[in-house]
């Protein structure tokens, strides 16, 4: 893991095209700007970890539960 110390204002850049911008720092918390192009998805890592799991779980479905999905969304 790579550690910076970073004051308000300062930028450190992630590759040519993120820019990750210190806002402010107050207590134990600091708030970031992320400039980043509009391919490039941004989450909160424990949103991140929500979204894979649920991911995970949905592609465990069995053949059977699609087929049911299927019939439902395009009956016969």
């Amino acid at each position: 893991m790579l550690v910076l110390t970073r004051k308000s204002n300062e930028s450190v850049k992630l590759g040519d095209e993120i820019t990750v911008t210190i806002i402010e720092v107050k207590g134990n918390s600091v708030r970031l700007g992320i400039e980043a192009p509009a391919d490039i998805r941004v989450f909160r890592k424990e949103l991140y970890e929500k979204i894979r799991e649920e991911n995970f779980r949905s592609s465990n479905l069995f053949m059977d539960e699609f087929t049911k999905i299927r019939n439902v969304l395009r009956p016969k």
